[in-house]
């Protein structure tokens, strides 16, 4: 089986090129945005005419949240019109479409993890051109897969462990906002994930939106602890309220993804956060 990874640069796109020896019956084609510029229509068609797969994973997507509030096209164009555009041309092409997606697509005030049939009400640039993204995905293509994740870091890109470890060995403290309650997600969970459920088959029996994140809930306080924890970095964290941490986009204060309906369907273990997290601090030593 053939897949075709866009966005190949992103944290995502570079860890399911990292696992691709774990699945050797899969073929994976990278491409990043000098080889299809997934935001234009007549290229991704030129593209899929001269090039077979059978899945397509579109890791492509604009992720500098505050930078959205001013580069409001940019970020639709990648994040709303791309996917759409993908997906259409998938659908005639035969193939299945896999998208990610983002927990800041609700922030919707419930304070209980959420599951994919509440309301979104999207704050900020951002959070509306991801689900314009996802409404364009599945309006086009009704077979294609749209998995929702939060706070995804890597070994790979620029992301929050990263920064924290940067910043940790400058710095004796760090003020962090403890009012913000999400999950960390391991890019390499979600592109182990996906890859297991294309091999299995299983990935081509279901459609739709679904939740994904590591299990286990914290704050970014605690996030930031657990770094510095389990990488022995000797930093102190002083917890703050976000009112303290203004930024130019909102953050949803509590985006703890319900996770019942991907259980139900696909029966794949979910590491638990800490877990990996220690995994990937073990890669980037």
């Amino acid at each position: 089986m053939t897949i075709l990874i866009t966005g190949a640069n992103g944290q995502v796109g570079r860890e399911l090129q990292a696992l691709s020896a774990d699945f050797p019956t899969l073929k994976l084609i990278a491409v990043d945005r000098s080889v299809l510029d997934v935001s234009n229509a007549e290229a991704i068609t030129d593209f899929f005419n001269t090039t077979d797969f059978d899945v397509c994973i579109n890791c492509a997507a604009y992720t500098a949240v505050d930078k959205a509030e001013q580069e409001k096209e940019l970020a639709y164009a990648i994040n709303a019109e791309a996917p759409g555009h993908l997906a259409a041309a998938c659908l005639t092409k035969g193939a299945q479409l896999i998208h990610y997606s983002s927990d800041y697509v609700y922030h919707n005030q419930e304070n209980r993890p959420l599951l994919e049939t509440d309301a979104t009400t999207p704050h900020g640039v951002y959070a509306q051109s991801k689900l314009e993204g996802d409404l364009r995905v599945l309006t086009a293509h009704p077979g294609a897969l749209v998995f929702r994740t939060s706070w995804v870091y890597s070994s790979f890109g620029h992301n929050f462990v990263k920064t924290m470890l940067r910043l940790g060995a400058d710095r004796d403290l760090l003020r962090i906002v403890n009012d913000q309650i999400g999950s960390p997600t391991y890019a390499r969970d979600i592109a182990r994930m996906t890859l297991e459920l294309i091999q299995s088959g299983q990935a081509a029996q279901h459609s739709g939106i679904f939740n994904y994140s590591n299990e286990g809930v914290c704050s970014w306080y605690d996030f930031a602890q657990a770094i510095f924890e389990l990488s022995g970095v000797q930093c102190k964290v002083e917890a703050i309220p976000s009112t303290e941490y203004p930024t130019p986009a909102a953050r949803p204060h509590y985006s703890v993804l319900d996770k019942g309906k991907f259980k139900a369907a696909f029966g794949v273990d979910i590491p638990y956060w800490r877990d990996s997290l220690q995994d990937c601090l073990n890669l980037l030593a």
